[in-house]
């Protein structure tokens, strides 16, 4: 059986890809398990050269990848290869991760005996991906479980599964032994999943996705009691203080609401902007929206489609809901008369603080905008969220902002600037927006176990 890879932007087919079930999940494991054996025991600095030739090859084929991520993906062209290169880092960072496993010797308290401690892979390890950055999000997981010696199942989103299948092309063009990474394209989401989490030989599941379906994965991960990482929703806060320069603000509004649409889990919520310069910004960032162009990114569009007939519902509803509560749309970019799921980038003023729209991930490219008196009010606002993954903070005092972002209830915290994801920072969230870090040395731990060995040293 296969099912249809479908273009968000002109709704026509792209490929077809085998649906592969959960026979598929099982054989992927059998052949991930007898490849264990082998890789966990390839010296480091082989694991690293492969990792660092897959960079390099992602890095020949950026155009390629970048023109396969907006076919089936539907974000602009730009977007995609930002993307791209963004998720060949991994490779990069964790091919120099690789031969740096780290460890720790010493003498017991007591004497008498020396402690030696070491990380040891983890062992197969499953791999659940999302649609909205299809590359960056396989490599930020394959990158750490390969650099730890791990062998891994993969299974894409379906709505983007070629991405996957032609980075797991490139790992094989690199020279990783066959059965190192097995990917699994499905429909079949909870049966894959479902499966891998209740085979003895799963010793480990990264996920990226809603947090509906992260607590699902960790109550079944219980049974088995599985190492588990997860990277959930957001509802991200961006501050705007009335000391804040206003094109630097705007600026940093413009990537962090309307990367990829808006369809990221660090994407910019919910905006508190200070009532002193409310007006202010809300003038100049409406005009900035109002110059974005939306539609298929094979017209050089700066915003593409929503992912689905179902997202673009969604977000509708949302706005009109937020509109019904009070809110005013102040400005809007045009949207062509085209198929695709497109929908104008908006910025909505006047929000009420307690609005639904403010308390959920709105996934699409809407701006609602509310304003600011006191810090103390402030930090009520942003921190009464279940969320904590990204948040956002101007400020022309860098103290300021610093001592703000600090007593935010978030993982990561841009200051000054729309992005902050990096390989080389510990990506990740607090309370309801995941567990466990990727990225940085502390992305390789998520795949590893530490042991260590209790070493007789007489006197």
């Amino acid at each position: 059986m296969t099912f249809d890879v479908i273009d968000p932007a002109t709704l026509t087919v792209v490929a077809q890809v085998e649906d592969q079930g959960t026979d598929g999940a099982r054989a992927a494991v059998d052949t991930a398990a007898a490849a264990f054996t082998t890789w966990r025991r390839t010296p480091p600095r082989r694991r690293s050269e492969i990792l660092h030739r897959a960079y390099e090859l992602m890095v020949r084929d950026r155009e390629s990848l970048a023109l396969l991520i907006t076919r089936e993906n539907g974000k602009s062209l730009s977007d995609a290869t930002g993307e791209v290169t963004y998720a060949a880092e991994f490779f990069r960072w964790f091919a120099e991760e690789a031969v740096r496993p780290g460890g720790d010797f010493g003498e017991s308290p007591a004497g008498g005996t020396r402690t030696l401690v070491t990380h040891r892979p983890v062992g197969v390890a499953a791999l659940v991906t999302p649609w909205n950055f299809p590359a960056a999000m396989i490599t930020r997981k394959i990158g750490p479980a390969l650099a730890a010696g791990c062998t891994a199942v993969v299974k894409p989103a379906a709505e983007t599964p070629l991405t996957a299948l032609a980075i797991a092309r490139l790992l094989t063009e690199a020279g990783l032994p066959d059965g190192v990474i097995t990917v699994v394209t499905t429909t079949d989401a909870s049966g894959v999943v479902g499966a891998w989490l209740d085979d003895e030989r799963v010793r480990k599941i990264s996920f990226t996705g809603s947090t509906a379906v992260g607590r699902v994965l960790l109550r079944h991960a219980a049974d088995r009691v599985v190492n588990s990482s997860m990277e959930l929703g957001g509802n991200a806060p961006f501050i705007v203080a009335d000391d804040a320069d206003l094109d630097v603000a705007v600026a940093g509004a413009m990537i962090a609401k309307f990367r990829n649409g808006g369809q990221a889990c660090t994407a910019a919520n919910r905006f508190y902007v200070h009532s002193a310069v409310v007006s202010g910004f809300v003038e100049r960032f409406g005009a900035a929206v109002e110059e974005l162009t939306v539609g298929p990114a094979a017209d050089g569009a700066a915003v593409g489609p929503l992912i689905s007939a179902n997202a673009l519902h969604r977000v509708t509803r949302t706005v009109d809901e937020a509109v019904a509560a009070g809110a005013r749309i102040s400005h809007r970019a045009p949207t062509p008369d085209a198929p695709g799921h497109f929908y104008p980038p908006t910025v909505l003023i006047d929000v009420p603080a307690d609005a639904a729209i403010l308390q959920d991930e709105i996934f699409g490219p809407v701006a609602a905008i509310t304003s600011w008196d006191t810090e103390e009010e402030l930090l009520k606002l942003v921190n009464d969220s279940k969320y904590g993954l990204a948040a956002y903070v101007f400020s022309g005092d860098l103290a300021r902002a610093l001592r703000l972002g600090e007593a935010l209830d978030a993982g990561m915290v841009g200051v000054n600037r729309g992005l902050v994801s990096d390989p080389a920072a510990p990506f990740g969230g607090v309370k309801q927006s995941g567990l466990g870090r990727e990225g940085a040395r502390e992305g390789l731990r998520e795949f590893q176990e530490t042991q260590y060995l209790s070493v007789d040293w007489p006197a």
